[in-house]
């Protein structure tokens, strides 16, 4: 539309500014683009809009068309700006009628040095409305505050105070003349004149300051106090005549005015109010429009009349961009989506809320009736009335009647002030139009500018719908190739002419217009284009159309169209076109035929070629009309109709029946005829009459193989909540720390559902029977079924205290997880913002108000689940929900990957699918002769809405049905056979058995007053006919619970069998089997299951109105269910699901006749077929008199179509041979040839494998059907040819149309959403594609400005998947699955093994009594020292040899040995606030201790070297430390340089009972994740020194961890050392720190012995430490009992610190806890035996006895059995226990063997014995160290080595200095060379071996000769190296009694730079 209207300024310099405008306005997305009158008059200075500014405010609302009807009387937008841009152009009319602009109105200068601030007075106080609305502003008497609007403040008012005598009263008159004001804001009072006044106030204005121009509110104060804006104030006489509505006088001429919907997509993302003025009350004859009319409207004084209609008009920014996608919201905001006008609190117009950015929405009114006078004194020219632009000017029609007029509204005056229009561009509608057509022709606007409509203009629509075709956005580059297009190629007008007539040919008599198509045709022919530009190579444009071509070429296109489109062709304007089109409307007479399109081009020289399409089919300009309304209009509108008594008409054509009798007095009749009697209930036929007591008392058969519905996880939905956990998980571990699971340790959950209180029943009882209540123990398992009401909250009123209630659980309970589900969540999305100002629509914005609150969204403990079957209004580019927390249910296509399942799903796809099946009675059914009688209708009623006159007629039809089943059979032939046949099924079903079980019928009628009306009418019909007895009529209204007839109530309980007594159905799952209708109504679908006894769904009246993938799509998924596998056969091609139409379109006529009959019968009833009796008139179907009869002629009625085979009744025994009456006919029947071939056919034909399952058989399932097949949908005409079979086997049409009311497409250019995109796919299309409108509370949710990148809610997740599929079962079994793993991360799997090698016979010779905390150094040093191993973890290793072990039987141990590594048990243990941690736990306390703030960064360690000398190492070590800032404190540095020179150590009389005196070591490696180094829960918090000792290569990960811990660094040369050398390593420093501090303490005068010499050792594996305490043994239990209680760290090293005299233990440790432990083992509360893993160790007593720093495994035992045997104390306290963690990774697990050279990736694994080689061989080397070899080899090689040894306990192997494991069969007698040592007594042992290992000088060949060994006892000779092996030899004399051979010697299998180790072996002689 870039051009400006004629008649205005020519300029080319406007012509360019204007054309840059409408661009601007087009692409700009976020910011109001420059106004265009201020691009080329006002100063440059100017600011644009700053986004800030888009908030809705009421002010706008009415700023907006306020202005632009001041200034022009004719409403005019013709310069394509938004809302705001209009004040600009303020009143360039008022000075000149010419087209000159207007003069800039020249103001005095300010005075110097004051304020000229917008919205400042020059005082520079604030005088803004949103500053002062709290203030109290004090005002002279008199004075009223009202405010004034800035041009450059258009979303402010400014606050004055006026003199009242200078404000006109409430007609506009009697306004002083001149002014006198008060300036609020700086005080200044005695302004008089209103130029001087707005100079004050800064006002900058271009033209003269007029009082009635910028005073423009009255303010008045809410009840809260609040200052807002009131009613306009009404200058010139009620040129806005809606005074008379605010003022409540309710006089009979009160205003009417129209409304003009913003357009806004239910169609295609517009929508414009409908125009539904009928009757004389709305279509006043001769106003200009019916906006303006002041008719008296007295003629008709009995009717309510509305409240001034709210006028929303549809700005032509192109009508603009409000229709335009690209603006972002499609029709409901202006181009820019800048500031949204906040629709007016009372604004009763159909879409209230969503005027929000229209231009906006206003109360006009007109000016008085004489139409050509002027009516505006100061107009220059004489007026035409009142002018309406484009938009859609549609009075629309008002249900609230006036009288409710509520309180201090403020409906909004237009000032209407005229100026002049050239004739040319004028249209004057014709009067009585639509009285005299029957038609309301719709104006679908094309390109080019519009003209200006008078006179009737209600009697015509201008629709946006295709406007936005016409104008190509501009599109992203990658977005173009991704379309196939290239930049320069857009078509030419001329093309997009033709292409419009094209399709219009194209669509025939019976389609309306989609935008979506069109779209899509645009898209193709551009690409065509694109194509035949590269074919041409050099770019050259294509050829295009000439406009002198255009004119012939579109009537040749629009030839073939046999009339249907007519193109007019004209030369000026378009005006003339539309005006010649709309007077042979008005003219013409019924019976001439109109065509359907006529398609107006205008080939103007000036402006090139404009075209708009005049849609005047009756069927097409309708349906157009409706679909631009949203489903609330159409709803408000229905309701208005049937309350102002516009049916009359309709009702009274309804009153007879079809035969033209009248229906009530029949009825009595009937009812006379029948007495009292009823018909039986059940178990009867229609005419078996009974009383209505005997019907009330009879009772059914209970039906024993009904499903108890037990509630089931079925296996996808357990998939599925797995794929919601691991998504949850997915948030925890995702750096962005949204989530700490291991925080919470219990689960609790909300669930927040639509206004239903069926839906609300629904969850209910799913929650109450899966039981998730119990289980998450939220309530005890007794008082769960009570308490399940606080867990399921519906979105009404309450919700807001029950939310509260919640968010208060939520923040008092931070360990608590809960999960916020919010079920159906596409229900109902729209903003707080625009719901607030919402009248009518109670739910309005209460989900976004809950959702999306500031608590939900910063709760750290809160889940947000939303779950949706169509989600698409989730999925826009303003989403909150990131595309990857989306969990879409798994694809259900494929029968074959079902195999296991019973059921499966039936749902859209499978509904569009099944119209190939070639069966004759569809699934999806669409009633021809239903839609024909409607057309009928409907164009004898062009007043009244589709679905009321739709509604009427299936009142009618159900009601002549029942009467044509029951008594009149004339009236059978007046019934579609579809009605007839349902209604047949229904009545006669429970009258064929005892059980009295039949079916349900879902009537859809989404308007409330209808479905009331369509129920009382239809409870009518059925009981003058005497069936009340025989089926239920139910209003399913979601707003209230069900009702249902005590005597059908009576007969549920019996069914179900088990039932209290106070027990009443409360979903409609309770109606199972209940023959009944249920009519249900409310706008949405809302989620609700349905038995399975639903056989049958009547949609006939989801129309035109339902444009939106979701309105339609949730109207079949009320049919969609779970079938028996059975329903679709294996082999039947036919009946396929999974889509293989290349198969399908193989199978001939034939074969489906046979699948299909296969289908058809039961196993036993194939000879019952034939066997029925009864004629076609019993049976229910007639032939129909209607058209097609060819299609509806009835057979035999023995036959029963698959479709609903349904009909063989559930859980009816079907034996009798009463089953052939049961297979009635259904509605479309079979030909005769098949009918006969059905009875031919042998009966074993269905008795197949997979036959449907008949009642012998019952199914099993959530929603299993007995029945075989799902419901049968009856959809109206519009919706079947959207959701019917589509060519190709594309997705049905509906998955193009827009995906849901509140959203808008982006682009009119977009690719296709394809067939086979998954509903992940179909997430991201429309994510691209798709943005929120401005009501939709995603709105707010805009993209980051700066990054663009969307802001997405971290805790929230989607779950999709499609309706009734089970989602309900899965986010409960998700919220059960959640706990449990919360549970399991609160869990460790702690070792759990009893002591080994324990002899509970001995006792200890010296005991301290029990009770004693600490152990008595007399007596403990008297104990032996016990050297068998009893740590469950050296089971695998050989025994350490004592006397006692001579004396056990070989056998029994033998036994316990021979195992092969075995797992280790564990048990999992719940973790205690005392618990060691690792990188994976989190929480406030302990985060400081673990993370680094930002503050203190990694670089705030530092490192420092220590260096000592080791003799064992005979060299210097260095090692490193790592030392945080926070804990130098620990560390003494010398003065200058900051160098280490020791770690502080305290004193031995230190009593501090909050600390722990000894340093704690760690060794750890590979376990920077996993390792359990977070002490601080272990140790209570407090401070404590701790030290993790980690290799070299792996600091670099310990330190990222664990940022906050000090590290010692072991030299690079231990990198590949085992634990050994760690334990060494630590135990040197810590003897050489401990001298160091020696030192410096005894410069300072203590003690040497005072200060404290020991230090922990503890594993990384350590996690949790207890006391146990044996317990008085009770009378009846033999066994005393132990009690045990979880400590902390702390408090066990701080006892243990605390024995006396503890310098003279070397070691203390305590025991390994085991579930075992009991009381045998804490009869001595010491031991003195080897300890392991965490021990207490004196570095200064144990000064010369050292780790083997080689050893990989065993260095402990080692290492206990050296200090024994140099006689020093090792104690293990039994009172307390470790619980050491069973962790995966790490550890010494991390070695693995492989060779040196890797010669082939896949090699067999090296066996132990290929450990070793001989020496100088060709052998493998092997890369692993030496030691590691050595050990590994020996654990094996017992058999080889020491084969006397074999379990031979009697002759151990002797071994000197050293304890290496050499296999489980095989006691090492441990015996220490040094001098005075205490050794196990030899006396008389004869050893099997002996092993020397690394001997060093103490070994000498004296010490040997003591010992005596068995003949061919073996030896073995472990060095470092060859040479000193033969020295050693040598030195030791072996020579004389060990025979050695030279092949025995080896050497480990390294190669020599890794230093191998040399042993040799040899045998005693």
């Amino acid at each position: 539309m870039g051009n400006s209207y004629a008649g205005q300024l020519k300029s080319a310099r406007f012509e360019e500014a204007l054309h840059n405008s409408i661009e601007a306005s087009l692409r700009c997305s976020s910011v109001v683009p420059r106004p265009i009158f201020s691009q080329l008059y006002l100063d440059p200075d100017q600011h644009p809009f700053s986004s800030a500014d888009v908030k809705p405010k009421v002010e706008d609302l009415d700023k907006d068309l306020v202005h632009r009807y001041t200034q022009n009387g004719s409403l005019d937008f013709s310069n394509s700006l938004t809302a705001n841009e209009m004040e600009d152009d303020e009143d360039d009319e008022e000075m000149s009628g010419s087209n000159s602009p207007p003069i800039p109105y020249s103001q005095k200068p300010a005075p110097e040095g004051s304020c000229t601030t917008d919205g400042f007075c020059q005082a520079g106080k604030d005088l803004r409305l949103v500053s002062l609305c709290m203030e109290q502003i004090d005002i002279p008497a008199g004075f009223l505050l009202v405010g004034a609007k800035s041009p450059n403040l258009p979303e402010h008012i400014l606050v004055c105070a006026v003199d009242k005598r200078f404000l006109p009263d409430d007609h506009g008159k009697n306004a002083l003349l001149g002014f006198s004001g008060n300036c609020i804001g700086c005080g200044e009072r005695g302004f008089r004149y209103f130029t001087e006044f707005s100079n004050h106030i800064n006002l900058k204005l271009t033209t003269q300051p007029k009082k009635q121009k910028h005073l423009k509110y009255y303010l008045v104060r809410s009840s809260q106090g609040v200052l807002s804006k009131g009613p306009l104030i009404c200058w010139k006489e009620c040129r806005s005549r809606q005074s008379s509505a605010t003022c409540h006088s309710l006089k009979p001429n009160s205003s009417v005015s129209s409304t003009v919907t913003p357009e806004n997509g239910t169609t295609n993302g517009y929508k414009s109010g409908f125009i539904q003025t009928d009757s004389p009350i709305l279509s006043p004859s001769n106003s200009a429009i019916n906006l303006s009319g002041a008719q008296d409207l007295t003629q008709d004084k009995n009717v309510v009349k509305p409240l001034a209609l709210s006028l929303q008009v549809v700005g032509k920014t192109f009508a603009a961009d409000a229709a335009n996608g690209n603006s972002s919201h499609g029709g409901k905001s202006s181009a820019s989506g800048s500031t949204p006008a906040r629709p007016l609190t009372y604004s009763l117009s159909p879409r209230p809320s969503y005027a929000s950015g229209d231009p906006a929405t206003m109360f006009i009114s007109g000016p008085p009736k004489k139409r050509h006078r002027g009516w505006y004194t100061g107009s220059p020219v004489p007026q035409p009335g009142l002018v309406v632009p484009v938009p859609t000017v549609r009075p629309l029609a008002r249900n609230e009647p006036l009288l409710s007029a509520p309180g201090p509204q403020t409906p909004l005056t237009g000032i209407l002030q005229p100026r002049p229009i050239p004739a040319g561009e004028t249209v004057i509608v014709p009067e009585n139009l639509l009285s005299n057509s029957g038609i309301r022709p719709v104006i679908l606007i094309g390109y080019g500018t519009l003209p200006y409509f008078y006179g009737n203009v209600g009697d015509i629509v201008v629709s946006p719908l295709l406007v936005n075709c016409y104008k190509i956005p501009q599109v992203e580059n990658k977005d173009l190739e991704q379309l196939g297009l290239t930049g320069g190629q857009l078509l030419s007008v001329e093309n997009m002419i033709l292409l419009t007539i094209q399709y219009l040919v194209r669509l025939g008599p019976d389609q309306i217009p989609l935008r979506e198509e069109f779209e899509q045709i645009m898209l193709k022919a551009m690409q065509e284009f694109t194509l035949r530009e590269r074919a041409l190579q050099m770019g050259a444009q294509c050829i295009p159309v000439s406009p002198g071509q255009l004119p012939w070429l579109a009537r040749l296109i629009a030839s073939v169209s046999q009339d249907l489109v007519h193109v007019i062709v004209t030369q000026n304007s378009l005006a003339e076109g539309i005006s010649e089109t709309l007077r042979t409307l008005s003219d013409m007479r019924h019976y001439q035929r109109l065509p359907d399109y006529v398609v107006v081009i205008c080939a103007s020289e000036i402006r090139g070629n404009e075209f708009c399409v005049v849609v005047l089919g009756q069927h097409q300009s309708r349906a157009l009309a409706e679909s631009m309304l949203t489903t609330s209009e159409f709803l408000k509108e229905i309701s208005y109709e049937l309350i102002t008594g516009k049916v009359s008409f309709l009702a009274s054509h309804f009153k007879n029946t079809s035969l033209g009798d009248d229906l009530d007095k029949l009825l009595e009749k009937m009812q006379q005829r029948r007495g009292d009697s009823v018909v039986t209930p059940f178990n009867g036929d229609l005419n078996e009459c009974v009383s209505p007591q005997e019907a009330a008392a009879m009772i059914p058969t209970q039906n024993l193989d009904l499903d108890n519905e037990t509630f089931q996880i079925y296996q996808p939905q357990l998939t599925v909540a797995r794929k919601l956990l691991s998504q949850v998980c997915a948030i925890a571990d995702s750096g962005s720390q949204s989530l700490d699971l291991g925080h919470f340790s219990k689960v609790d959950f909300i669930i927040i559902v639509p206004r239903s209180e069926v839906l609300v029943q629904q969850t209910l009882q799913r929650i109450r029977q899966s039981g998730v209540l119990v289980d998450l123990g939220l309530e005890e398992n007794g008082s769960a079924h009570q308490r399940a009401e606080k867990y399921v909250v519906r979105l009404d009123s309450e919700i807001q205290t029950k939310f509260e209630v919640f968010m208060r659980r939520v923040k008092q309970n931070p360990y608590t997880l809960f999960v916020l589900v919010h079920d159906n969540s596409h229900v109902e999305l729209t903003s707080v913002i625009s719901g607030s100002l919402s009248h009518g629509e109670p739910s309005h914005g209460l989900a976004d108000r809950v959702i999306n609150c500031r608590e939900v969204l910063e709760a750290f403990n809160l889940l947000v689940l939303q779950v949706s079957s169509f989600p698409y209004t989730l999925q826009t580019q303003q989403s909150r929900v990131s595309s990857s927390n989306e969990v879409h249910w798994i694809q259900l296509d494929s029968t074959e990957d079902m195999g296991c399942e019973e059921k499966l799903y039936f749902g859209l796809n499978e509904y569009s699918k099944s119209l190939q099946w070639g069966v004759t009675s569809p699934l999806l059914r669409c009633d021809e002769t239903f839609e024909k009688m409607v057309n009928t209708l409907l164009e004898r009623y062009p007043r009244l809405h589709s679905m009321v006159v739709r509604c009427y007629l299936l009142i009618q039809q159900y009601s002549e049905a029942l009467m044509a089943l029951t008594t009149m059979a004339t009236l059978r032939d007046h019934s579609t056979p579809e009605t007839l046949s349902i209604m047949d099924d229904l009545i006669s079903s429970p009258g064929k058995n005892k059980s009295g079980r039949g079916h349900m019928l879902i009537i859809r009628v989404p308007s409330m007053q209808l479905a009331m009306l369509a129920k009382e009418r239809l409870q009518e019909v059925r009981n003058k006919l005497g069936l009340q007895y025989r089926f239920e009529i139910i209003l399913g209204n979601p707003a209230s619970e069900l009702n249902v007839a005590p005597h059908f109530v009576a007969r549920l309980k019996t069914w179900r069998g088990n039932e209290q007594e106070e027990w009443v159905p409360r979903t409609y799952q309770d109606l199972e089997g209940l023959p009944c209708i249920v009519i249900l109504t409310g706008k949405d679908p809302l989620g609700e299951t349905f038995p399975r006894s639903l056989k049958y769904c009547d949609l006939r009246l989801i129309d035109s109105s339902y444009l939106t993938r979701t309105a339609l799509e949730q109207e079949v998924g009320l049919a969609c269910c779970y079938v028996s596998k059975e329903v679709i056969r294996g082999p039947a091609v036919a009946l396929d699901l999974s889509g293989k139409e290349q198969e399908r379109a193989t199978v001939s006529e034939n074969d489906l006749d046979e699948l299909l009959i296969d289908l058809e019968r039961p196993q036993s009833n194939s000879s019952a077929v034939t066997g029925t009796s009864g004629s076609i008139m019993e049976n229910g179907v007639s032939s129909s008199s209607t058209a097609d009869k060819s299609q509806k002629q009835p057979v035999t009625p023995s036959f029963q179509s698959p479709a609903t085979s349904v009909g063989l009744d559930e859980g009816v025994s079907a034996g009798t041979s009463a089953a052939g009456e049961m297979l009635k006919q259904e509605c479309d029947s079979l030909g005769p040839h098949m009918a006969s071939s059905t009875t031919s056919k042998p009966s074993s034909s269905s008795s197949g494998p997979r036959t449907l399952p008949w009642p012998g058989q019952p199914v099993r399932g959530c929603r299993g059907l007995h029945t075989a097949l799902p419901p049968v949908v009856i959809l109206s005409k519009a919706a079947y040819s959207l959701l019917g079979p589509q060519k190709g086997g594309k997705l049905p049409a509906s998955s193009a149309l827009l995906p849901h009311a509140d959203v808008a497409w982006v682009s009119a250019l977009r690719p296709l959403l394809h067939k086979d995109m998954s509903s992940e796919e179909q997430s991201l299309y429309y994510r691209q594609w798709t943005s929120a409108r401005q009501h939709h509370a995603d709105f707010s949710n805009q993209p980051d400005p700066n990054s663009g990148a969307p802001s997405f809610h971290p805790r929230r997740l989607l779950l999709t998947g499609p309706p009734q599929v089970g989602k309900t079962g899965s986010y409960l079994q998700f919220l059960r699955i959640l706990f449990r793993m919360l549970i399991r991360l609160l869990e460790v799997d702690v070792y759990d093994e009893e002591e080994i090698n324990t002899d509970q016979s001995e006792s200890s010779e010296v005991s301290q009594s029990a009770g004693e905390p600490w152990p008595d150094i007399e007596s403990f040093s008297k104990m032996p020292f016990d050297v068998s191993v009893h740590d469950p973890k050296y089971s695998a290793m050989s025994l350490v040899y004592t006397e006692k072990l001579a004396g056990v039987k070989q056998e029994a141990i033998k036994e316990s040995k021979v195992e092969e590594p075995r797992k280790r048990e564990t048990v999992s243990m719940m973790l205690t606030k005392y618990a060691a941690y690792n990188t994976f736990h989190h929480c406030e306390q302990c985060h400081q201790y673990m993370d680094f703030t930002a503050a203190s960064q990694m670089s705030d360690s530092t490192l420092h070297a220590f260096t000592f000398s080791s003799s064992m190492l005979g060299e210097e070590v260095q090692l490193y430390f790592i030392i945080p800032k926070s804990k130098e404190s620990h560390f003494v540095f010398s003065k200058q340089g900051k160098h280490l020179e020791s770690m502080r150590l305290p004193l031995v009389s230190d009593k501090n009972l909050n600390a722990v005196k000894s340093p704690i070591f760690t060794p750890s490696s590979g376990r920077h994740e996993h390792g359990l180094l977070n002490l601080f829960h272990a140790m209570e918090g407090t401070n404590h020194l701790h030290l993790l000792v980690v290799k070299e290569y792996e600091m670099p990960l310990y330190r990222k961890y664990w940022p906050n811990h000090i590290m010692l660094v072991l030299p690079g040369m231990f990198n590949n050392a085992g634990v050994g050398a760690a334990r060494f390593l630590i135990k040197e420093l810590s003897y050489h720190n401990l001298e160091l501090e020696r030192n410096r303490l005894e410069e300072l005068g203590v003690k040497r012995q005072c200060v404290w010499p020991f230090i922990v050792v503890m594993d990384d594996s350590c996690v949790l430490w207890n006391i146990h305490s044996a317990q008085e043994q009770s009378s009846q239990s033999r066994e005393t009992g132990v009690s045990s209680k979880n400590v902390s760290l702390k408090s066990v090293l701080q006892h243990i610190e605390a024995t006396p005299k503890i310098a003279h233990y070397a070691i203390l440790g305590i025991q390994k806890w085991s579930s075992k432990l009991n009381s045998q083992s804490l009869k001595t509360a010491f031991s003195r035996c080897h300890v392991h893993d965490f021990i207490l160790l004196n570095i200064d007593l144990t000064q010369n006895v050292q780790y083997d720093f080689n050893r990989y495994f065993c260095e402990d035992v080692d290492f206990n059995l050296r200090t024994n045997s140099s006689g020093l104390l090792i104690c293990r306290f039994n009172n307390f226990s470790l619980m050491k963690k069973h962790v995966q990774v790490g550890g010494q697990r991390d070695f693995v063997i492989k060779p040196k050279i890797m010669v082939s990736e896949s090699i067999a694994p090296i066996l132990p014995l290929q450990y070793i080689c001989a020496p100088d061989s060709e052998h493998t080397l092997l890369a692993a160290p030496a030691q590691f070899l050595l050990e590994k080899f020996l654990q094996h090689a017992s058999y080889k080595l020491f084969p006397k040894a074999i379990r031979n306990f009697k002759s151990p192997v002797l071994a000197i200095d050293c304890y290496l494991n050499i296999g489980p069969e095989v006691a090492i007698c441990y015996v220490s060379s040094r001098p005075h040592s205490s050794n196990v007594s030899c006396e008389g042992v004869f050893f099997s071996g002996l092993l020397l290992y690394l001997c060093d000088s103490f070994v000498g060949a004296d010490l040997l000769k003591k010992f005596k060994f068995l003949k061919g006892a073996t030896l073995c000779v472990i060095c470092q190296d060859r040479s000193s092996l033969r020295q050693t030899i040598v030195r030791l004399e072996l020579e004389d009694v060990w025979q050695f051979r030279l092949r025995d010697e080896f050497q480990t299998a390294n190669s020599s730079d890794d230093k191998p180790l040399y042993f040799l072996t040899g045998r005693h002689v």
